[in-house]
């Protein structure tokens, strides 16, 4: 389905990602983990079209995606969370989960009594009850937990071939972190492929029995999670020299 062919992309003289390589088929879903800086949410950057590679190749479904812009990317069925989050601030939590779904194809700005529009306000309150999270509540009076499921809710919200997830589970307590993974679990359609960025290693091995693993903008290991966490070179960059126990908890920041 996703397939990045020798992707670069340099900030100045610095690569944040190196002739990267990686195939992601339809339905898989794949984590990405590396330390501080080794290109994880640069690399989410180049597939969604927030920013444009320096060269190499991005083709979702054969499609080229590297010459397109951002909103033309979303309509062909990307859909995505942010590290550093996205929320429309003045507005209640239904609202922003509504204007999720503006560019999608038949969708209004306006709630016309369409009844594509109907079967969308269905789709929003359906998410709402799912993810527990009340239609009413400004944003702004939300907690960070609740705030990254509404995030959540505006990428499911548009329907996604692909989903990527950016640190969904960024500044949560353990309880949370399992509870956010429960609800990806659960949101999450088996069809829907998702790529997903996280530093809590017991997540992503939870919901992704394939990890790649980034340094410094290049890609040094891929596979399944229990072997790839075990490898030297891994175990050199990632745990600093450590052993990975069989439950971490999460990596370094």
């Amino acid at each position: 389905m996703l397939r990045l062919e020798r992707v670069t992309r340099r900030f100045g003289g610095i690569e944040a990602v190196h002739a990267l390589d990686l195939a992601v088929p339809a339905g898989a879903r794949l984590g990405l983990i590396g330390p501080n800086g080794s290109g994880k949410t640069t690399l989410l950057n180049l597939i969604s079209g927030v920013l444009r590679v320096d060269s190499g190749r991005i083709l979702l479904g054969g499609v080229p995606l590297e010459a397109l812009p951002a909103h033309r990317i979303s309509r062909l069925g990307i859909a995505r969370t942010f590290q550093n989050l996205r929320l429309v601030r003045h507005m209640t939590v239904r609202e922003n989960v509504w204007l999720a779904q503006h560019s999608l194809p038949g969708a209004s700005a306006l709630r016309r009594a369409t009844t594509v529009e109907r079967g969308r306000a269905e789709r929003v309150t359906a998410l709402l009850a799912a993810l527990d999270l009340a239609g009413d509540a400004p944003v702004a009076s939300l907690p960070l937990p609740q705030q990254r499921r509404v995030e959540l809710a505006r990428a499911l919200a548009r329907e996604p071939k692909l989903l990527l997830l950016d640190e969904p589970a960024g500044g949560m307590t353990p309880t949370e972190t399992e509870a956010m993974g429960d609800l990806i679990a659960r949101l999450v359609p088996p069809s829907v492929t998702l790529i997903l960025v996280e530093h809590k290693i017991d997540l992503v091995s939870r919901l992704c029995p394939r990890i790649a693993v980034l340094d410094f903008g290049r890609k040094i290991a891929e596979g399944a999670p229990e072997l790839v966490l075990r490898r030297p070179d891994v175990m050199d960059v990632y745990f600093g020299k450590t052993p990975f126990p069989a439950h971490s908890g999460e990596g370094p920041g």
